[in-house]
């Protein structure tokens, strides 16, 4: 081999950079464990909290030792920043997909414009994105220009002042559309860098931060984060900051009197309607006379509730306001939160509306902020105007800080530039005058609502006082620095894993690696004795290699990025059995050591590069149409594929050149493995029948499952929320199923790894957005699951990302796609497997020059994965463990279309050799050789590969163990396919061509092997 102290040189330098990469990680775990020892010693487990108490004081210390050198001026912080980053699944935390609103943007670019045309347009586009995977504003585009004579340039839409310099009125529609398109990427653009500072300022180590395409969506991962509710208000909030002047409480007494009486009237006018509809069909019915018992209880009733009940009905609102003050400066009236929604509909009737004063036919109801231990909120009424817009903005905010104000209070101050300054000595000169108040409205939520005793306010400093902790009042200092987000963002799609679960899956991830690593090194030995040795320092030194790049790139390891790498261990042996079967060939026909070791390797590489470049592609499409998890597993098989390879044909050459020079001997057998898989001769093609018959048996099952009984579909295709929820003790999830669909409209339980756990799935109001439905949905699986739980647990004990515990029960994680990005997962994972197969396709017709070998290897694809889909059909709701289709069993069909090509590649490449070197062969005696040749290299390999994936399966998880048996049975099933499918499929299409392989002609035709 040519050039071997240049790649002993490269090896060496490339283990020292890995391990260089790698010390950071060592540094920052060692410290983290000095931390936590620290915080055990400090804080004993007696005191209250000492789980929190404790995690405060292990980040003290850390604080406090940061910047200290550790090891050759290696301080944690900095080794903190450069070490291997876990991901969600290894660390816990969240990881959310947020859609920021492009119909916001558009209506503020069109500055709310009432036109008919623009609204409907957007109203379509809203409505056809539902079930399109264009973009909002491709769809906005569509539905506009199908309204007749209707122009974006026209000033009652795009032809504003604000656009005046690039937007004129004789502009045709497809003149402005590339304008908005790029001022809705600005805005995208702009929220990106608004949010990214946000999390900057949050604290959170290794955040993740991308745009996804120019879909408006923006992906944001932060493992490690505990406080989730803080988070998710922290992102969803657009800090919308506004100073309205605000009425008078006893302005507003006489307007909620007759509002009262009006919204009573109504109802009353509602109710006797129902009352005759029901008679009439009563009557019809025959049933007129009978009356309900709990109804004539409540007619007869005299007692308090009876008087409460009268009360209701005569005084709808009043009866809610909430008696605990009285309403005085700005607050109308008190009201329970529960109610807020009720009186919002009351509020909003035009009955109601038109009891406004001529002076206050403008005015603008919001809700007060209620304090965390309070369930009662404030009513306020603010001096709007015709265009609903407030006096002044927080555009003009140019600094805001948590302070505290003159009593003491949590406050957050704030500076605004020169021309809010102005506006706001206006607006403080005038309430002062007046006695009035001004409210400090942020995303619509009034935060305070001061008054101002001493005269007009200069030079625009300002102060929001409220009920909030000095957490929050740092996070509303942050948002109201880091700006508004342009339009609102909601979560489309969330994952959230607590803390324990997550250390859990490295502890599984770390066993099943060891014993797959272990049981490949001794078979290694076992079979190939000296060059097995040789062959595991070279996966070893990949395995080495593999972790550094990984750290090197600021790459984050998932758990199916484990379970890439694990695979990848078991298929980098591929090579190498590759090479020793093709050396033992060669020894066997008589030449010598040194001679055998060049043809061998020689020889091996065409297969070797075929079968790892069609892996490769393979996971090239996962990577390119993956999100999250399968992004992990694609870029470990990516890393692993190229290390591989290096290190099977550069370092295990070097290796066995090292141990068989000087006439040294080297065996590439031991004594018990020296005659297996030798003599082979097979014939493969006569049983290609019987291989129909089963693979058609299995197709029809498969299909037929598929039609009739269908997939079982997570939330990452149809959306909905889904819940790990853990007990202490078996539980039966068709009675949690039956007791949960009292509250929620839909919802399934299932078993989900062990009989104390459960996976819980609902799509309750999965259309609505906010943190409120979040909170809603868990507090009902709190209340409704309290017979089950250990007894004494709270409900922030028991929700997810709860910041004070590493929890044993309660919701370990939950995970929440939303209808739309479901449908744009579904169809990605089309994409990607169609992808697949036409590259696939490609490639061998291009690597072979046949399309028959073409349309064996995509027959036995198709065949491959067909089977794993009926088999997962068939057994969904059979095996104790779940077999959901989700993004990770895509990654999974797309690693069993890898594998199967990668076992069809190497039998036509030997077939191909076989053409070559026995031209006067009958095509199905060289067809037959040429596979049984094949048999222990395939053996080798799809052994140690389905150990390796046994070994995931059985110690990796609940998590992947529905992946890893996809696996299992794509293993199984392609090692079986590329012989009796892909061969077979390729050798009848060829003769149903006529085409003679024996004859000259045809040989001439043939290409030539190139290595």
């Amino acid at each position: 081999m040519q050039n071997k102290g240049l790649i002993k040189l490269f090896a060496i330098l490339f283990a020292l950079v890995s391990i260089y990469q790698l010390s950071f990680t060592f540094i920052a775990n060692n410290v983290e464990k000095k931390a936590e020892a620290y915080a055990e010693r400090q804080i004993s487990e007696s005191e209250e909290n000492f789980t929190l108490q404790r995690s405060i004081a292990a980040e003290q210390y850390l604080d406090s030792i940061g910047n200290e050198s550790i090891f050759a001026g290696i301080s944690y912080n900095t080794a903190k920043d450069k070490e291997l980053n876990k991901g969600l699944d290894l660390k816990g935390g969240i990881n959310v997909i947020l859609q920021i609103s492009v119909q916001d943007l558009l209506k503020g670019l069109a500055n709310n414009s009432k036109d008919p045309a623009f609204n409907q347009a957007l109203a379509e586009a809203k409505e056809a994105r539902k079930n399109s995977q264009d973009s909002f504003l491709e769809l906005f585009f569509e539905a506009f220009d199908e309204k007749e004579g209707a122009k974006l340039a026209s000033p009652d839409i795009f032809g504003t002042k604000a656009l005046a310099d690039e937007v004129s009125f004789d502009m045709s529609n497809s003149q402005v559309k590339p304008i908005i398109s790029r001022k809705i990427d600005e805005s995208v653009t702009s929220a990106f860098e608004v949010l990214r500072e946000r999390i900057d300022k949050f604290g959170v180590t290794q955040p993740n931060i991308q745009r996804l395409g120019d879909s408006g969506r923006i992906l944001i991962e932060l493992p490690g984060a505990k406080d989730i509710s803080r988070i998710q208000n922290l992102l969803q909030s657009t800090a919308q900051l506004e100073f309205w002047d605000v009425y008078k409480a006893n302005d507003f007494s006489d307007y909620l009197q007759s509002a009262d009486a009006i919204i009573a009237e109504n109802l009353k006018s509602e109710a006797e309607k129902t009352d005759e509809e029901q008679a009439e069909s009563s009557e019809e019915d025959g049933d007129a006379q009978e009356t309900d018992e709990d109804d004539l209880e409540s007619l007869l009733s005299t007692d308090e509730e009876g008087e409460d009940q009268d009360f209701s009905r005569s005084n709808p609102l009043l009866s809610l306001v909430q008696s605990v003050g009285q309403p005085q400066g700005p607050i109308i009236a008190y009201f329970a939160v529960k109610d807020t929604a009720k009186v919002n509909s009351f509020l909003a009737m035009p009955q109601v509306k038109s009891q406004l004063p001529a002076d206050k036919k403008f005015a603008k109801f919001v809700w007060g902020k209620p304090p965390k231990d309070s369930e009662i909120v404030e009513l306020y009424a603010l001096k709007g105007n015709r265009n609903n817009e407030p006096q002044l903005s927080g555009a003009v905010v140019t600094d805001a800080q948590q302070t505290y104000d003159q009593v003491g209070r949590v406050a957050v101050s704030m500076q605004m530039d020169g021309r809010g300054a102005k506006i706001w000595e206006d607006m403080t000169g005038r309430a002062s005058a007046q006695g009035s108040q001004i409210a400090i409205v942020l995303d619509n939520i009034v935060y305070s609502a001061p008054g101002v005793s001493s005269g007009a306010i200069s030079g625009g400093r300002s102060e929001i006082t409220g009920t909030y902790t000095i957490e929050e009042a740092q996070d509303l200092a942050n948002v109201l620095r880091a700006g508004k987000l342009p339009a609102s963002a909601d979560i489309v799609q969330s994952e959230i894993v607590g803390p324990s679960l997550g250390q859990e899956a490295i502890d599984s991830g770390v066993l099943s690696f060891a014993i797959a690593l272990l049981f490949v090194l001794i078979y290694m030995i076992f079979y190939y004795g000296k060059a097995g040795l040789y062959a595991d320092i070279a996966l070893a030194v990949n395995i080495l290699f593999i972790f550094g790049v990984l750290s090197g790139l600021g790459a984050v390891l998932t758990l199916p990025g484990i379970a890439g790498i694990v695979l990848t261990i078991g298929m980098s042996v591929d090579a190498n059995v590759l090479i020793f079967e093709r050396i033992r060939e060669e020894l066997a026909k008589g030449k010598t050591q040194a001679e055998a070791i060049s043809d061998g390797f020689r020889n091996a590489l065409s297969s070797i590069l075929d079968a790892n470049i069609t892996t490769g592609l393979t996971g090239l499409i996962l990577l390119t149409f993956g999100t999250g998890p399968i992004k992990g597993f694609a870029t470990t098989l990516l890393i692993g594929i190229v290390t591989s390879l290096f290190c099977a044909i550069f370092l295990t050459r070097l290796f066995i050149a090292g141990g068989g020079k000087k006439g040294k001997s080297l065996p590439f057998s031991t004594a018990a493995t020296k005659n297996w898989f030798q003599n082979i001769n097979i014939n493969f093609l006569k049983k290609r029948k019987v291989a129909y018959i089963i693979s058609a048996v299995a197709l029809i099952v498969s299909i037929g499952s598929l039609a009739t009984k269908g997939l079982n579909e997570g939330v990452d295709f149809i959306g909905g929320r889904s819940y790990t929820v853990r007990f202490d003790q078996a539980i039966n999830p068709s009675e949690i199923q039956t007791k949960l669909l009292e509250d929620l409209q839909s919802v399934e339980a299932k078993t989900y790894g062990s009989s104390s756990q459960l996976k819980i799935t609902t799509n309750y109001k999965i259309e609505e957005e906010g943190t409120v439905i979040d909170d809603e949905i868990q507090t009902i699986l709190f209340e409704g699951l309290q017979d089950y739980l250990p007894s004494g647990i709270t409900y922030d004990e028991f929700k997810v990302g709860d910041s004070s515990s590493d929890k044993a029960y309660g919701i370990m994680s939950a995970i929440k796609v939303g209808p739309t990005i479901a449908d744009d997962i579904k169809t990605a994972s089309y994409y990607a497997i169609i992808g697949s197969l036409i590259v696939v396709f490609l490639y061998i017709l291009i690597r072979f020059r046949r399309w028959q070998s073409s349309l064996g290897a995509v027959a036995a694809v198709v065949h491959d994965v067909t089977i794993v889909l009926g088999l997962f059909s068939l057994l969904y709701n059979v095996l104790p463990f779940s077999l959901e289709i989700d993004q990770a069993f895509i990654a999974a069909i797309l690693t069993v279309i890898g594998y199967s090509l990668n076992d069809t590649v190497v039998v036509f490449d030997r077939i191909r050799e076989f053409f070559n070197e026995h031209p006067s062969w009958k095509m199905d005696k060289l067809i037959n050789v040429a596979v049984s040749s094949t048999i222990s290299r395939t053996i080798n390999t799809s052994l140690t590969t389905l150990v390796v994936l046994v070994a995931i399966f059985i110690f990796g998880g609940d998590s992947i163990r529905g992946f890893m048996f996809a696996l299992i049975i794509g293993v199984v099933v392609g090692t079986y396919s590329s012989v009796f499918i892909a061969t077979p499929v390729m050798f009848d299409s060829v003769k149903k061509k006529g085409i003679d392989l024996t004859d000259k002609k045809a040989i001439e035709e043939k290409e030539e092997v190139t290595t």
